[in-house]
């Protein structure tokens, strides 16, 4: 009996470079052992340091390095995030409101 085989892509991106790849491995393969069959991380030398902290999903949806891919799958690698993004939209407010209030 032989081992049936799947596609799926592997993506990431940095402001200034992305990467989808696509690679065919074995049904049963997990997010996180596609991603290192994907060879991604000779693409970006830092993710190999990131990885392991690292969030990743399927098509936008958070998902767990242990969780077994299907057909079709699309995994994406998430970086963190630079800023809160609700702390960011609350210093635009109050730095609006200061402008109405002076303007």
């Amino acid at each position: 009996m032989s081992i049936q085989s799947i596609n799926v892509e592997v993506a990431y991106a940095l402001p200034d470079k992305q990467i989808i790849r696509e690679v065919n491995i074995d049904a049963g393969t997990t997010i996180g052992a596609a991603i290192v069959q994907s060879g991604i991380m000779m693409d970006f030398p830092a993710l190999d340091i990131e990885l392991e902290n690292a969030k990743v999903g399927i098509f936008g949806k958070v998902a767990t390095m242990t969780t077994v891919l299907a057909d079709g799958d699309r995994v994406e690698i998430y970086r963190p995030l630079i800023a809160d993004p609700k702390e960011v939209r609350r210093q635009r407010a109050a730095e609006g409101k200061k402008m109405k209030k002076g303007g």
